[in-house]
């Protein structure tokens, strides 16, 4: 694999701020997220009621609410619980290294994920930011794969060293998990990484010596060919003379009629 080299900051320092501003603050939106979550869970155990009924139910119109209230919604603080370091994880690398591809991702993932249950689901309720999980890990993945720059490539090997095995959990396995909301959200993260991969601008690359010589001698030869152009190629004329002209018709010779003799 072709890693380029990154053309160095000019302040180190003050470009280590910068990344660690942008950390923190990745940081900080996965947290308010994973907070929202807590506090849904415990409304929920407070007033000793489920938010089950406001999953994604397959084919059914009241099942529609649930692609957008879904992940917001665990059966128990355990379930919860499995999915809030994930979230945080994932979800700081992802803003960090893609702030520009990461809000039309997660909507492509939150929403694809939910309406790919409610096509081809089981009929049961499927709740749980599980499949946001999975979309986020592939999307991560994948781009380090296309993007092949420094920091795509440690957020992919992060992802993967930390959470590969969601690549087992996208087939059927334990009843009582929604692998069809691990496989859709794997799915539509996939697709996100292949759409807007290109969103957010690479590092600047180091360029060498013999590149900078290339481009540097690229302006000399395009001028030099365009001279030598002018200089052997003949200017086209704007009045060219005519050198045969057409007789006019009394001036044309009439034909010769040869008989042909009758065979004996």
């Amino acid at each position: 694999m072709d890693i380029p080299q990154h053309l160095p900051h000019a302040d180190p320092r003050e470009q280590a701020r910068l990344d660690r501003r942008r950390f923190l603050g990745a940081l900080f939106m996965s947290a308010i997220f994973v907070s929202a979550l807590w506090w849904i869970e415990l409304i929920g155990n407070w007033l000793g009621t489920s938010f089950t009924g406001l999953g994604v139910a397959p084919r059914t119109w009241s099942g529609l609410v649930g692609i957008l209230a879904s992940p917001l919604i665990h059966a128990s603080v355990d379930h919860l619980i499995h999915n809030t370091l994930p979230l945080l994880v994932l979800g700081t690398l992802a803003i960090a290294i893609y702030p520009r591809a990461f809000k039309p991702a997660l909507a492509m993932i939150w929403i694809g994920s939910g309406f790919g249950i409610w096509l081809f689901g089981r009929d049961s309720f499927h709740i749980g930011a599980s499949g946001v999980n999975h979309g986020l890990m592939f999307f991560l993945f994948v781009l380090g794969l296309l993007r092949r720059d420094r920091p795509a490539i440690a957020a992919a090997m992060i992802a993967f060293f930390l959470y590969g095995g969601m690549l087992l959990t996208v087939l059927p396995g334990d009843p009582k998990i929604s692998w069809e909301a691990h496989m859709f959200g794997a799915i539509f993260g996939v697709l996100a990484a292949i759409l807007f991969f290109r969103r957010d601008p690479a590092p600047p690359r180091k360029h060498y010596s013999w590149e900078l010589e290339e481009e540097t001698l690229e302006p000399l030869e395009d001028a030099l060919a365009s001279r030598d152009r002018q200089a052997y190629e003949p200017t086209a004329s704007d009045e060219v003379p005519v050198l045969w002209k057409r007789p006019e018709p009394e001036d044309e010779p009439r034909g010769v009629v040869l008989p042909f003799r009758k065979p004996e």
